[in-house]
């Protein structure tokens, strides 16, 4: 079991640092998009000084690396050490590809999207592509700044030097895809489904239950709340359901109770009977 799960780690960590090579090479290179990291800082020296941005991240990653082995303690993995050596050997491989993007906007847009999915593959692997990120936990550990806004500090450090390097144009492009890359990282990470989770806050307990239970067939949960200014006992009950579930759960419960409280969120991840398990699983 153990092995098993080690190979589909590093499975998932070559595969996303061989999408984000893909990105680095067809999409933001091309157009000289910036949108941080050691992958940003690559571009810009390659821009200035023709420098192979494989080397100039091969030159980076390892000794951040080994900085951030010895600081930062030795449970810093293998598994780090894997993406950090990867991505520039995937950036070097695909740099001889017959075709690019060059439209900074499209670049932006796909190329961030692409970036996204593979880091977040190479974190879905417990992995990590390294460079800026290990100067981030660095900054984390010697200062009270969170690790996301001090990895926010270095990127929009790296950001604005490519706002003269570049222009500002191309900055703002490089904020689309850092903006891009975070949220499709969020989606491979949580995988992101259409499920909704329902909150219904109901003095008609009865009445909602037999319809979530009855008419679309899904379990739930109930717990006994009191209204913050009426004082009132009332029933609070939450339960994920399908898309199609929720628009008809909706339009039951505007018809058959419409003085309940009821709240419609997008849910994620979801691990359980009827969702990443088969409906008739048996109960424990």
């Amino acid at each position: 079991m153990q092995s098993k799960q080690e190979f589909r780690s590093y499975s998932l960590i070559i595969l996303g640092t061989f999408l984000v090579g893909l990105a680095f090479n067809i999409f933001l290179l091309p157009a000289s998009i910036t949108a941080g990291g050691v992958a940003g800082i690559s571009i810009i020296l390659n821009k200035l000084n023709g420098w192979s941005p494989a080397v100039v991240q091969w030159a980076i990653n390892i000794p951040t690396f080994v900085l951030g082995y010895f600081l930062l303690g030795k449970d810093f993995s293998i598994r780090t050490f894997v993406g950090t050596t990867l991505l520039p050997t995937f950036i070097w491989l695909t740099s001889y590809l017959p075709f690019s993007v060059e439209d900074p906007l499209l670049a932006s847009i796909y190329g961030g999207i692409l970036s996204g999915i593979g880091i977040g593959l190479v974190f879905r692997g417990k992995g990590s592509t390294g460079g800026t990120t290990i100067f981030g936990q660095l900054i984390k550990k010697y200062t009270r700044l969170s690790s996301g806004y001090s990895q926010f500090l270095i990127d929009g450090c790296i950001v604005i030097v490519a706002m003269f390097v570049f222009d500002f144009e191309r900055a703002l492009y490089g904020m689309i895809a850092m903006f891009i890359i975070g949220k499709s990282i969020d989606v491979v990470q949580l995988r992101s489904s259409t499920s909704k989770l329902v909150l219904i806050v109901t003095e008609n307990e009865q009445k909602i239950t037999d319809l979530i239970r009855n008419e679309i067939d899904r379990g739930f949960t109930k717990v006994w709340s009191e209204g913050g200014y009426s004082n009132q006992k009332k029933a609070l009950l939450f339960s994920v359901v399908e898309q199609s579930e929720a628009v008809y759960l909706k339009e039951l419960i505007q018809r058959s109770d419409n003085s309940s409280f009821v709240i419609f969120l997008n849910a994620s991840d979801i691990i359980g009977r009827g969702f990443s398990l088969p409906r008739d699983f048996p109960r424990s």
